[in-house]
């Protein structure tokens, strides 16, 4: 006579008829971000603390695109987001309106071509501007992430205030935050060096300033073009907020290096002046 077996996973014949009764329905997942389908007009989604949407964004790879927006004279609005929130898990990301809108949010490394696409006018790469790029991108920027998260004073004063006491009223989720935080800025600077060497990374952000210096010369904008464009935005994104009296920095070592070049002050200046009146 064979043995009949039981499992945990059997339900009684009562729950079985239920469930044919009213089967389970799996949902579709909404499209990020949800409430964005609900608005027609250009949404940019970046990092803004606590400052309102008409301010510059306190992040500078935000500030890049939404500088950007601005010299292309595109019709936008800003929504204060976090990472999260992001389909590429990073900020800033940009929903088109109704009008034009994709399949999908547009990722920051796809908002350029599709400023362009919008522009009125060409956005024109340089022979020698992929070189300066990486001045940008690179020296300069590891010289940001040292100062914002891993210089204690300014991360006290100015990142935490931004980015963890912004995001939640929990202390517990303020702290795993400002660790998650000064983590992810240490690990991206030994991607380039075995050692963190504060002194190091100033000294080469001094030599990218300078070099961007020169290449400014006496002009309004880089490379001598009538409008700002996305090399301009790329160096207003740091330039504006090492410079910004607003962010309340304690340490100023790597704004006090910037200062000493004046033409790189006056195109700050002139592109805040313009574009965020």
């Amino acid at each position: 006579m064979g043995e009949q077996k039981s499992t945990w996973f059997q339900l009684p014949e009562v729950i079985r008829d239920l469930f044919s009764r009213f089967p389970l329905r799996t949902y579709s997942a909404h499209p990020l971000p949800a409430a964005a389908t609900t608005e027609t007009g250009t949404l940019l989604y970046l990092w803004q603390g606590r400052r309102s949407a008409s301010d510059p964004s306190c992040n500078p790879a935000c500030l890049k695109y939404q500088a950007l927006l601005r010299f292309h004279d595109i019709r936008h609005a800003v929504r204060a987001s976090n990472n999260h929130s992001s389909p590429s898990g990073s900020l800033p990301f940009l929903v088109p309106a109704a009008s034009s809108r994709p399949s999908s949010p547009i990722t920051a490394s796809k908002i350029p071509k599709w400023i362009t696409s919008q522009s009125k006018r060409e956005e024109i790469v340089h022979p020698r501007e992929e070189a300066y790029t990486a001045l940008v991108d690179h020296d300069i920027r590891l010289a940001w992430l040292y100062f914002l998260y891993l210089d204690q004073d300014n991360f006290d004063q100015v990142a935490f205030p931004l980015y963890c006491a912004s995001a939640s009223s929990n202390v517990l989720v303020q702290k795993s935050l400002a660790w998650q935080l000064k983590s992810a800025a240490r690990d991206e600077l030994l991607k380039s060096a075995v050692l963190i060497d504060s002194d190091e990374l100033y000294d080469r952000a001094a030599t990218a300033f300078q070099a961007l210096s020169t290449l400014l010369g006496n002009d309004d904008h880089f490379f001598g073009e009538a409008s700002p464009g996305l090399f301009d935005a790329s160096v207003f994104a740091y330039t504006h907020l090492l410079l910004d009296d607003n962010m309340n920095w304690a340490s100023t070592v790597l704004a006090d290096s910037l200062r000493q070049h004046g033409n790189l002050v006056g195109h700050r200046d002139r592109l805040l002046a313009k574009y965020f009146p």
